[in-house]
């Protein structure tokens, strides 16, 4: 069987269980087995209704949810290539990715999207709202059509960090290879149980990392609930009270951060126990333990450490990492509370994952091995070249580019990055982000701006620039001090070979933005608008250190 007709088939097999929950208001609306099939027949029923044959395209532009993962299902169960798209995009942006790959309707979860839409396109193909999906009466299969490895199931656009998104498409083999390999090791994390995996999702389904997270849970046993209000995520967490959840860094770094703003302010016994106890723990892991730590790791536990855990989640076996580098620092605050962090690399183009952490065998800092049928290398500048049945077949509409991205049969990433003796991957940057200082010096931005968030707390996002200048300056957001910012990149540069040190920054208040066109839609730096919007202050830096 493949993928769909697996998810299709457990369905079917546990009628009455809760597979899928929704968190609305505070309450825990929930769809079982039998709720989930019924939705995915009236929205199979009103495709063919709607003359869409296997083949065509179809956008799917809503928020996450139950019916959501509905039409995502019955429109690959009818052979339809699904396209998804990020509800929170400009509207303009969204047309644009649509003309590219030209769907034959569109589905929007809400009258404001559709609206949206209407009025950036106005031939724009059929769109309808959720609402009249589930209206038309359910058909009567629960057998999807047949399909080869070779169908394409799914256009994904990429996060167009520079240049325009390009289209992704994969297909039916890239998944049945990649679901047995995540539910492989999410098998070696939860262990034997009868009991269903309990998971917490906010990332939105029309990424790709966070789409396979959701046919994970449906392909075992598992009940995924969804967050429907960012704004409450630590209340929703808390009713979901999850075994494991999907990250991206920036809430880890942000979690760790303020819980030690926190211990800061506060002060006392507590501060002095977490203090001495978190230099306790990390000598025992390099192995060069002192007379007392001990003591104070015992108490430290009892008392501080136990109590961080009790806060983020009773029952977290694990929370799994993404989408970007995790700083080294925060995946051991975590794993010193009793919290593995498992990191996962890999891009849109290898289906979501190339690399993933054994829960038992985590190496801090690093990706964790390349997953079971996946060969990975270094090529020329140490870029990370992989192949293997997850490499998607090209890009929609774009076979220059599809060439471009290939090296014989091996599909360059564009990261750089190393690997140790026992497989475990680190991703050092992006080749196309890389710094040529006017030294010749090459400096990968991403780690710099990795330690001068980890120092700077209350800093947002952090952007090191400097091509083709004699040294690195900083774009910095947050609400912080000019002094705040000098003292702790004092720290920084103090760590770094002298052509690495950030020599002058400028500050600016507001985080950068989707909405503002400065992130991409997964909340990537587009380092090229960055550097345009702010091409003045760039330039007084620089003018300001001459002077």
């Amino acid at each position: 069987m493949n993928f769909i007709e697996i998810i299709l088939h457990r369905l079917n097999e546990a009628p009455e269980r809760t597979v899928l929950q929704e968190v609305r208001d505070g309450q825990i609306v929930g769809a079982t087995g039998n709720d989930l099939s019924a939705q995915i027949k009236a929205a199979r029923a009103f495709l063919l209704k709607a003359g869409v044959k296997k083949g065509d395209r179809c956008a799917l532009l809503a928020p996450n949810s139950i019916r959501w993962t509905a039409v995502d299902l019955a429109m690959m169960a009818e052979g339809i290539i699904v396209v998804p798209l990020y509800a929170r995009q400009a509207p303009a942006e969204l047309v644009s990715m649509m003309k590219d790959c030209a769907p034959s309707l569109i589905c929007c979860g809400d009258e404001a999207l559709r609206d949206g839409i209407a009025q950036n396109w106005t031939d724009a193909p059929p769109i309808h709202l959720c609402e009249e999906i589930f209206a038309t009466p359910a058909a009567n299969t629960d057998v999807p059509i047949a399909l080869a490895d070779s169908d394409p199931v799914k256009i994904i656009y990429t996060s167009g960090t520079s240049g325009e998104p390009k289209g992704v498409v994969l297909t039916v083999g890239n998944l049945n290879h990649m679901l047995p390999c995540t539910n492989t090791r999410l098998d070696s994390l939860m262990g034997q149980t009868a009991e269903a995996d309990r998971v917490f999702h906010y990332l939105p389904f029309c990424f790709a990392g966070s789409w396979i997270l959701l046919l994970t849970c449906l392909s075992r046993h598992s009940v995924l609930t969804m967050s429907t209000d960012l704004t409450k995520l630590a209340d929703e967490m808390k009713l979901a009270a999850p075994n494991y959840f999907l990250n991206v860094p920036a809430l880890l770094e942000r979690v760790r951060a303020g819980t030690e703003d926190q211990l800061k302010k506060a002060g006392g016994v507590a501060l002095k126990l977490y203090q001495n106890g978190k230099a306790a723990w990390l000598r025992r892991l390099e192995h060069e333990t002192r007379g007392l730590d001990a003591v104070w790791l015992a108490l430290a536990n009892a008392i501080v450490f136990s109590t961080i855990k009790q806060k983020l989640g009773s029952n977290l076996r694990a929370m799994i990492c993404g989408s970007a580098p995790l700083a080294k620092e925060t995946q051991l605050f975590f794993m010193m509370l009793g919290i593995p962090v498992l990191q996962v690399y890999g891009l849109t183009e290898t289906t979501a994952i190339c690399t993933m952490d054994d829960p038992h065998h985590v190496t801090p800092g690093r990706v964790g091995p390349a997953i079971p049928g996946i060969e990975m290398k270094l090529g020329e500048g140490d870029e990370i070249l992989v192949r293997g049945p997850n490499i998607f077949p090209g890009y929609w509409n774009r076979s220059d580019a599809t060439a471009k991205t290939f090296l014989d049969d091996w599909f360059r990433t564009g990261d750089q990055g190393e690997v140790d003796a026992n497989g475990n991957w680190s991703i050092i940057g992006r080749l196309k982000n890389l710094i040529i200082l006017s030294s010749g010096h090459n400096i990968a931005p991403e780690p710099i701006e990795e330690k001068v968030l980890f120092a700077v707390t209350g800093a947002q996002q952090a952007v090191v620039m400097g091509n083709g200048r004699g040294f690195l300056t900083a774009l910095i957001t947050g609400d912080i001090s000019h002094q705040q910012v000098e003292t702790a990149l004092e720290t920084v540069n103090a760590s770094l070979p002298h052509y690495k040190y950030v020599r002058a920054f400028h500050l600016v208040k507001e985080p950068l933005t989707i909405e503002s066109g400065l992130l991409t839609a997964n909340g990537k730096l587009k380092r090229e608008a960055i550097a345009e919007r702010f091409q003045t202050e760039i330039e007084d830096l620089y003018r300001a250190k001459k002077a």
